[in-house]
């Protein structure tokens, strides 16, 4: 009666059948009236299978509470960090449209206003005006380059006035419309004409928030004149605040050379404009269904002829932004789909085991007569109820990560921190938690039950496996000899022991921490190693002029100089597509790293860019038509891909990771030839850099304007250095599910090991030999583990790391740290064993004469 009370179904007699029958009909297991005959269970199908199922789930629940919080507690936990990271990456990759959208961007931005050039004094509100009135256009907002020059006493710092990226805005622009992002600080007061805000970016660190500084603004004429003299105006500017422009929110390092700029107030502006404004631009919004297109032709029709065509269109600026951060949504989603797999394996590990705590009853309940339905449907219930619990605490959890959310540069400037709901992603994993781990545990449970398998309670052969066997030859410790036995034979004294679902939990722990770290090491690798993003060299020499002959003379003589070569810069269209070009000579030493294909060995060929390819539609092998407005394209042929270099001017279009071309650059349309724009130079291993450095200034003396640059990181590269710890973080929470699955999975083994571990007790074993063999069990659980895990979790990783690559244009190189693999490997044997020093306390304490009397 006691043991029915709690939901056993222990009958040790045939006698005590009908004892047995006469508690479950006072239970409300049946209904009254009904024969008690032994097939009285056999035809309760539907409801009443169901209540029987409910009984017993109820009389259970105090055995099995444990198992079904640690289903919920581990699902949470490892299922909110995929399904967290998923949302975290579609946060990301939409965080700067979002952004942008703030800002209340314009459409466009063209130049108005140039002085000196085709008559135009820099500030040209009729032309505005014009631009203005066009069919399509919807406001327009104006900012001038002012000549303005800091004065500090003793310095006649007037002989360098001019414009020095210090803006000033006319009616609007950047505080209305494209309106900067307040990092530190506060606006300016647009009637003010002593406050300032400066470029976050770039600017010096001398220059804080509260400097104050006397300015001088200067005439155009005093500008062009050479001799400034007095300044027209004289202002004591307050920095109120640092912001951050739309268009610097994500960049290179090569556009990150035009940062450090200033913006003034329109109330200062406009006293100044008609004087001292060096050039204007005028960004423009437009109405719904106009498109950019046509509204640029519009406006050429109007701009003064021979005036200079500048456009700066938003949404390249935008899919510029767009695909610098989809490295690290595409990273964060790869994170994810590890995290899913993770918590289906731990859960699906959970929940089979929970399915099989008490299986060897299920044979019971059959004799009693019980229907497949029932033998199924046992247990069921609180599985079920605990998965639905999990997968709702790991959307939780995810919900209590989105702040973390986005990732990358874009964070600092993005409006709408705090928590988010992405229902979409919410919904999708909580549905492919339940679905999945549900269809799992009922197919468990189908295949567990007794008239499944009706030759269950039979014993199995005595003969252990080959490891064991050589384990005992091999004069291990009887405690570790017994170890390996619990942990590599199922055979048990009442069934089975899913030994084999222990290790396939363990290795698939191994798998999932080991693909994470090939994963993270190989972006690692990318990001420290410039030649796998396109910068194949060690500096880059610019200047206004750079002269082969003495290029030769220094480069060809320098023992540390592997080698050099020139390089033009450009841009035209390719089959009518605007793209960057870098003009190269054809075999050149030094050049971008191939994808495919190979490189320049003549006229008539192209190298393009892997993103360029597919937005051309082409592949190596076509013939493509490049021009720049020319009477006569070139037609050349694809011979290979490559990965670009961030190279060009700043604030001009140049190539970029994945986008541009490389042919020769005699085939560059307009080209005349001559002094190259770029000496590339690459350094043997082990130079001397900075030695190095001052003898390459000689090429381009910096009193000419010449630089050395070198390695300028592409956006992506940038973005995903900002991401900071968060990996690190997301690794961590990862690997303690895994640890914590580890220990759920001794606990289990020693439970159902018990009968074992008390007849070693009677035998003889002390508690230490008993803590011990717990030990070995686990040590041999997991060397199985990581025999089976450490190769499929590398060659995952590298799979994972190889398809990135390609999606994002970089080299493929994974990289597997060997060191931290073998690290892993001995962390897992150094936790195992700790985190079996409680079911070796448990196993310790087992009572050997009650649990051997019961069986």
């Amino acid at each position: 009666m006691g043991e029915v009370s709690r939901g056993r179904w222990c009958c040790p007699h045939p006698g005590a059948r009908p004892v047995v029958l006469a508690c479950l009909r006072l239970a409300g297991w049946l209904p009254p009236g009904r024969p008690a005959g032994g097939g009285i269970l056999r035809d309760m199908w539907g409801a009443e299978a169901f209540r029987i199922v409910w009984y017993r789930f109820r009389c259970t629940w105090g055995e099995r509470w444990a198992g079904y919080l640690a289903l919920v507690l581990l699902l949470g936990l490892v299922g909110g960090l995929a399904i967290g990271s998923v949302a975290a990456a579609r946060r990301t990759q939409s965080a700067f449209p979002v952004y942008l959208a703030s800002t209340n961007p314009s459409d466009l931005t063209v130049l108005t206003g140039l002085y000196g050039v085709a008559g135009s004094q820099g500030y040209d509100p009729a032309l505005i005006a014009k631009i203005a009135a066009l069919p399509g256009v919807r406001h327009v907002a104006s900012y001038a380059g002012l000549n303005v020059e800091i004065l500090e006493p003793g310095q006649n710092a007037a002989a360098n006035a001019g414009s020095q990226g210090l803006d000033g805005s006319i009616d609007g622009e950047f505080f209305s419309t494209d309106r900067l992002t307040v990092v530190q600080g506060r606006m300016p007061n647009p009637d003010s004409t002593s406050e300032v805000v400066i470029d976050a970016k770039g600017t010096p660190p001398q220059v804080r928030v509260g400097t104050v500084a006397p300015l001088g603004f200067f005439t155009n004429a005093q500008v062009a004149s050479g001799r400034p003299g007095k300044p027209h105006l004289t202002v004591t500017i307050t920095v109120v605040g640092k912001a951050v422009f739309s268009s610097e929110a994500v960049q290179d390092d090569t556009d990150t050379q035009r940062d450090g700029s200033a913006v003034f107030t329109p109330a200062l502006t406009r006293l100044l404009t008609r004087c001292c404004a060096d050039f204007t631009e005028t960004a423009v919004q437009l109405e719904p269904g106009t498109t950019v297109a046509a509204a640029e032709a519009s406006i050429q029709r109007v701009l003064p002829k021979g005036f200079p065509v500048e456009f700066y269109v938003t949404s390249l600026t935008a899919a510029k932004a767009e695909r610098a951060i989809e490295p690290t949504s595409i990273a964060l989603a790869v994170f994810g789909g590890i995290a899913a797999l993770a918590a289906l394996l731990i859960g699906g590990q959970i929940v089979g085991r929970q399915l099989r705590l008490d299986a060897a009853e299920l044979g019971t309940l059959r004799a009693l007569g019980a229907s497949p339905a029932v033998t199924t449907g046992d247990g069921l219930p609180g599985v079920l109820g605990a998965v639905v619990a999990g997968a709702l605490v790991a959307c939780a959890v995810a919900i209590g990560l989105s702040p973390l959310a986005p990732l990358g540069s874009v964070r600092a400037i993005y409006p709408y921190r705090g928590v988010a709901f992405d229902w979409a992603v919410l919904g999708a994993g909580f549905a492919l938690l339940v679905v999945l781990l549900s269809a799992v545990a009922a197919v468990i449970a189908y295949r567990r039950a007794p008239h499944r398998r009706p030759g269950r309670g039979r014993p199995g052969r005595a003969a252990g496996s080959a490891v064991v066997r050589a384990a005992w030859a091999a004069g291990l410790p009887v405690p570790a000899a017994e170890g390996v036995r619990l942990a590599l034979d199922p055979r048990a004294e009442r069934g089975s022991v899913p030994v084999r679902s222990a290790i396939v939990g363990t290795a698939a722990a191994i798998v999932v921490l080991l693909a994470t770290v090939t994963f993270g090491s190989s972006l690692s690798t990318l990001v420290s190693h410039p030649a796998l993003y396109g910068w194949n060299w060690t500096y880059a020499l610019t200047s206004g002029e750079i002269t082969v002959h003495d290029a030769q003379a220094v480069l060809d003589h320098d023992s540390e100089v592997a080698a050099w070569t020139g390089g033009w810069f450009g841009s035209g269209q390719i089959d009518g597509v605007t793209v960057p070009f870098l003009g190269a000579d054809a075999d050149a030493p030094v050049g971008p790293p191939l994808l495919s294909g190979h490189g320049l060995r003549g006229q008539g060929q192209i190298v393009l860019g892997a993103m360029t390819l597919a937005q051309l539609h082409k592949q190596v092998g076509d013939v493509v038509t490049v021009s720049d407005g020319a009477p006569h394209p070139v037609r050349l042929r694809i011979v290979g891909t490559a990965t670009l270099p961030s190279l060009g001017i700043s604030g001009t279009l140049h190539t970029e990771m994945g986008t541009g071309a490389v042919l020769p650059y005699e085939d560059i349309p307009g080209a005349a030839g001559g002094a190259p724009d770029v000496v590339l130079v690459t350094l043997r291993p082990g130079a001397n850099l900075a030695a190095q450095q001052r003898l390459l200034q000689r090429i381009v003396p910096a009193a000419d304007g010449g630089v050395v640059t070198p390695v300028q990181r592409p956006a992506e590269i940038v973005d995903y250095r900002s991401m900071g710890t968060a990996p690190v973080v997301l690794a961590g929470a990862l690997a303690l599910g895994a640890v914590s699955s580890l220990w759920l999975t001794l606990m289990a083994s020693v439970r159902r090991r018990r009968a074992d571990l008390a007849l070693l007790k009677t035998l003889g074993f002390t508690r230490r030999q008993l803590s011990a063999t717990v030990a070995w069990q686990a040590t041999a659980a997991v060397v199985a583990g990581a025999v089976v895990g450490t190769p499929l979790g590398i060659a995952a990783g590298r799979a994972l790391w190889d398809l990135f690559a390609r999606q994002i244009s970089v080299v493929p190189e994974p990289t597997v740290p060997a060191v931290t693999v073998a690290a892993i490997v001995a962390g897992a044997l150094v936790l195992a064993n700790l985190v079996a020093l409680l079911p070796g306390r448990v196993a310790g304490r087992t009572p050997a004469a009650a649990l051997l009397r019961a069986e």
